[in-house]
């Protein structure tokens, strides 16, 4: 498991590193987030090769890992075109000063590729020791793992679709899976990180993958996914009607009010 981590840190590090150097050109970090799945995608092919292994358990995770990341990057990357650097990270940029540059890349660049890693742990725990072959936990685990992507992918589409034709700034998408949910994207993510740990679970410690997912849960809910766009739209009294009335992160029914 050491090995596995110590070839997947070092492919991290000279992933990110990269992205890291090609921001600086085009003075952009915010593309830091279009490489956030390409890198788990970079870190399960690693540890798969470097193990010499391909079960069915294995090859699961691998692929829909795999299938995450890919259409997450190439969704964000596609998104980008001709927006420039995300506002927080401009915010970033101008409370760092003369230091930026550093500050950017332990900051923003190093710490993502240090969770990476830390959220990547089922995928090498899978990798490390492979469990028995096709049984309930794969199949309830892919399940799970097609609710989240289903979310995502269909939250995503939806609010572009929105944004394109919305008649005003300040208009709030409240249509579609984002009538159950406010934040049915990020709900998608970390629903599919619980897939992976269930499918993982039957290896050997597979229970410890549990962090992975607690800690993804955490992230969203807590630092980099949920809080920004809260605070956001703190000011916009549709949306904080929109607030009152739907839920935060588990889908369910919207609330009347009294």
């Amino acid at each position: 498991m050491l090995e596995l981590y110590l070839y997947t840190a070092i492919a991290i590090f000279v992933f990110m590193t990269t992205v890291f150097i090609i921001a600086q050109i085009i003075t952009d970090n915010s593309i830091v987030d279009i490489a956030w799945g390409f890198g788990f995608v970079i870190a399960a092919w690693v540890s798969m090769l470097a193990t010499q292994e391909f079960t069915t358990r294995q090859l699961i995770v691998t692929g829909l890992v795999t299938v995450w990341g890919f259409r997450l990057g190439i969704f964000l990357w596609i998104r980008s075109i001709g927006r420039g650097e995300d506002y927080r990270y401009q915010n970033f940029r101008k409370n760092w000063g003369k230091h930026a540059v550093r500050k950017a890349f332990f900051r923003v660049f190093m710490l993502q590729g240090a969770f990476m890693l830390l959220l990547a742990y089922p995928i090498l725990r899978v990798h490390a020791s492979d469990g028995p072959g096709v049984d309930f936990f794969m199949i309830a685990g892919i399940l799970v793992w097609l609710v989240g992507f289903f979310f995502q992918v269909v939250g995503d589409a939806q609010l572009q679709k929105f944004k394109k034709n919305k008649t005003h700034p300040e208009q709030i998408l409240k249509s579609g899976v984002w009538r159950y949910t406010r934040h049915p994207n990020y709900f998608g993510e970390a629903t599919m990180w619980w897939g992976i740990f269930l499918i993982v679970l039957p290896v050997e410690l597979g229970w410890t993958a549990v962090f992975s997912a607690l800690f993804i849960n955490f992230l969203l809910l807590r630092v980099s996914g949920v809080p920004f766009l809260d605070e956001r739209y703190k000011d916009n009294q549709d949306y904080q009607q929109y607030k009152r009335e739907t839920n935060n992160f588990v889908p369910w029914f919207p609330k009347k009010e009294d």
